[in-house]
């Protein structure tokens, strides 16, 4: 049976709550588990799967039903995830593709091609067009505390991490300099070094901080401030001497075109759950080798590693692990490089797990 012709029969989606080996501290706040959604397409004797991130436990439930309710409409549909992009367009287009609608719609799309790439005998990377390769991973903390982290700052370089990225502005100036100079001594001169703002300052702030931290040769500063302000990073651009990175919240490619339009951003930081999955993914791409921006993934590291394989200014993979835990082989970094895995996304649920983490 061709791939052409496999009907959707079911969508499931379950709630989860994945530990995390690292809890993400930030700016913001800290995130000590991983609610995710886990969502599997049954479409002529195959399944696809793919999983989203609500952030929060409070967003878990509600994201599960919708992926739900919004999978029920495309029962009986051929399997075809272009195909069903469009339509999705077209349903959502007064509503609007941001929020939760957005993440459901994106995570529909990766299950949609972890089948498709199934239903070929072949990977995600492949259907695309392009072989699964090693891709330069970095390394992703929260909020360092130097006493607890050194030794971890250190195995990560000792296992290959060739990048590292910390978060930092949860305290004043001051705490920021001690921080990154402590980091960057641990590490040595030797490792790309990304600080993360996560959103926190303002453009006088941001300026001033990013100013004070540039003599620790920073690889980018991420989103200094508010990630609607496009205007603002663009301005930071053109007076911080550092390379300012952005993008992980550029819902859908048209996101991703008016970040790239604006200039708010000297490279290009996609999430695979708001750009739109590996279809909306794909088109963010073209747009960005016709900017010559490098390209770089937000989370979702064995998702990520497929579209990249296939993006013409693929730079870099984050390695932040939400899943390990409840799946049978999860992406594990070699050498401080992640390679796209298959079947498909190469998904496969510890189902034990997942019945013991299961939200009702």
């Amino acid at each position: 049976m061709s791939a052409g012709h496999r009907t959707i029969e079911r969508i499931r989606a379950r709630p989860v709550v994945a530990p995390l080996k690292r809890p993400v501290r930030t700016a913001l706040g800290t995130i000590p588990d991983a609610p995710l959604v886990l969502i599997d397409i049954d479409a002529g004797g195959l399944r696809g799967s793919a999983y989203v991130f609500s952030y929060t436990p409070s967003a878990l439930a509600g994201l599960a039903r919708l992926i739900a309710d919004i999978g029920a409409e495309i029962v009986g549909m051929p399997a075809m995830p272009l195909d069903i992009a469009r339509y999705f367009d077209r349903r959502f287009r007064l509503l609007g593709l941001q929020g939760l609608v957005g993440m459901a719609l994106s995570g529909i799309d990766m299950a949609l091609w972890d089948h498709f790439a199934r239903a070929a005998g072949t990977t995600v990377a492949e259907a695309l067009g392009a072989a699964p390769r090693p891709i330069q991973a970095y390394d992703s903390y929260g909020v360092i505390d130097i006493r607890n982290d050194e030794k971890a700052l250190r195995d990560s370089v000792d296992a290959g991490f060739r990048t590292i990225k910390i978060k930092i502005g949860d305290g004043d100036l001051g705490r920021d300099v001690e921080t990154v100079g402590a980091v960057r001594q641990i590490v040595g001169p030797g490792i790309a070094l990304m600080v993360d703002f996560n959103q926190s300052l303002s453009v006088a702030e941001a300026r001033r901080r990013i100013a004070a931290l540039a003599p620790f040769d920073l690889f980018w500063v991420e989103e200094p401030v508010r990630a609607e302000d496009l205007s603002g990073h663009a301005m930071l651009r053109q007076t911080a001497g550092v390379p300012i990175q952005t993008g992980e919240n550029w819902w859908f490619p048209a996101g991703a075109q008016a970040g790239m339009k604006a200039g708010a951003s000297d490279h290009a930081m996609f999430d695979i759950m708001k750009i739109g999955g590996i279809t909306g993914w794909m088109a963010g791409a073209a747009l960005a080798a016709q900017h010559g921006m490098p390209v770089s993934s937000h989370i979702f590291q064995e998702a990520s590693a497929h579209a990249l394989a296939a993006t013409p200014t693929a730079l870099l993979i984050e390695h932040l692990d939400l899943a390990g835990d409840i799946l049978i082989d999860p992406a594990t970094p070699r050498n401080g490089e992640i390679t796209a895995t298959g079947p498909g996304l190469g998904l496969v649920w510890n189902e034990a797990a997942v019945s013991r983490l299961m939200q009702n």
